[in-house]
């Protein structure tokens, strides 16, 4: 007597119900269930045209299915964990439905290519969405630069203060993050964008299948043109999986210099009370939550990378049943990147902006030493001569409370006569961020020619 699994035919004995359970897929891969119902649709029109299937019963399939499709969005379609997963499930509703004809639904199929066409359909579907989200992000962060390139903050290299900037600049380094993120879904899309269904279990068929009209059913653009190759790999879920984990580094980069940014010590940001919030014994606490929470994120999704390539890192060919691991990062990943990339851009975008206090630390901070030392080497003294002299300068500066702009013309020209009145124009913070417009720097020029170049990206 077999056991009353679908492919129960040699089998004599039936599994412990919690061993059923543990090797289910149903509680999550139901996610997949109308990339299921679509792939099915293809397949069985392709047998249909190729007459592999007669006519009347291609038919009656196609009308069960797209009842289904209907059934499954208007939450009425029920899953069992007896039935394993989705596609098993959803061929037993079939069954239970139209009779056995849904049988004829597997003819030259294997769940291996079937689940292989599910999963980069799903794929394929994510990658639009998680795209607009990001240009959505990086038209706050034009509009955004677009009102503030004049507005000047300190740069940072190791957390110290380095050289004034343009706040515009600095979202537009992030714009430029986000824009190779961009870049790298849209790469991504190539790689999902390969249909492996007609590959079978490993082998291919000896059915005279269609795979062409398979892929042009559901819009995939090529077709894998090794069955093995087929149904093992998972490469292009390893790179959408990559490609969220460094736009999530990208995103926890950001949230990071957001909290410090609206720190008590820091005060250049005031998020928006929609996106912070107080604590339970501190009556004066406003809290970044959403930011702290989106870098905490970033951890999860590098950890769902790390898992799907660990899993993926001994396989043999062709197909395994680890393979079943591959999706819950996944989804757990596009349900993880999507909220995270509105809220921030939601967050950003409604902050207030302290520009007053942004340019009053670029005034005692002595950032604008590099500015003196170049104005030296433009009198002529050798630059490395000029940065030490300005050096010996801060160090008396600091032991002093004297800034650079301080001291007096007649001291300035102790050091050369060749300096004049015009070295404090120089030393002004807006004057040195305005004056650095070489290609890519933060001068007032160059920020308003790349916020063009950067809306032209977006509107691409």
């Amino acid at each position: 007597m077999s056991t009353e699994k679908l492919w129960g035919g040699r089998f004599t004995q039936q599994a412990a119900h919690w061993v059923d359970e543990f090797g289910a897929s149903i509680s999550f891969d139901q996610e997949l269930a109308d990339e299921d119902l679509q792939g099915s649709l293809a397949h069985v029109k392709m047998l249909k045209k190729t007459e592999i299937l007669p006519a009347e019963d291609a038919d009656q399939i196609v009308a069960g299915l797209e009842s289904l499709v209907q059934q499954l969005h208007d939450g009425k379609l029920k899953f069992s964990v007896e039935n394993e997963d989705i596609h098993l499930n959803l061929e037993k509703i079939l069954t239970d439905q139209i009779g056995p004809v849904a049988g004829k639904l597997h003819t030259a199929r294997s769940r291996n290519d079937q689940v292989a066409t599910d999963f980069h359909l799903y794929v394929k579907n994510q990658i639009p969405q998680v795209v607009k989200e990001l240009k959505h992000l990086q038209q706050v962060l034009v509009d955004l630069a677009q009102d503030n390139v004049e507005t000047i903050m300190p740069g940072y290299t190791h957390l110290q203060h380095a050289q004034p900037i343009s706040y515009a600049h600095y979202l537009l380094a992030y714009f430029e993050m986000f824009q190779r993120d961009v870049e790298r879904f849209e790469f991504n899309m190539k790689h999902a964008d390969i249909l492996p269904l007609g590959a079978a279990a490993l082998a291919g068929t000896t059915f005279p299948i269609d795979r062409e009209f398979s892929a042009q059913e559901l819009g995939f653009s090529d077709v894998y043109h090794n069955s093995l190759d087929a149904v093992s790999d998972r490469d292009f879920a390893l790179e959408f999986l990559s490609n969220s984990s460094i736009m999530m580094m990208h995103l926890s980069r950001f949230c990071e210099e957001v909290i410090l940014w609206c720190s008590f010590e820091f005060n250049y940001l005031e998020l928006s009370d929609k996106y912070s919030t107080g604590s339970s014994i501190m009556p004066q606490k406003k809290n970044p939550d959403m930011a702290e929470l989106i870098r905490g994120k970033s951890g999860r999704v590098i950890g769902n990378l790390m898992g799907l390539l660990t899993v993926m890192k001994s396989l043999p060919l062709a197909y395994n049943k680890d393979l079943q691991e591959d999706k819950e990062g996944v989804f757990d990943t596009v349900k993880t990147i999507l909220p995270s990339l509105k809220i921030f851009g939601e967050m950003i975008g409604t902050a207030s902006i302290h520009k007053e206090k942004m340019e009053e630390a670029t005034q005692n901070d002595f950032s604008n030493a590099t500015e003196l030392a170049d104005y030296l080497a433009s009198k002529g003294i050798p630059f490395r001569q000029a940065h030490e002299i300005v050096g010996e300068l801060v160090l008396k500066g600091l032991q002093t409370g004297k800034r650079l702009q301080d001291i007096t013309l007649e001291e300035y020209k102790q050091i050369s006569p060749l300096i004049e009145e015009d070295v404090y124009h120089d030393l002004e913070s807006k004057v040195a961020v305005e004056r650095r417009n070489s290609l890519g720097g933060t001068g007032f020029a160059q920020i308003k020619k790349n916020l063009v170049r950067a809306q032209n990206l977006i509107d691409a």
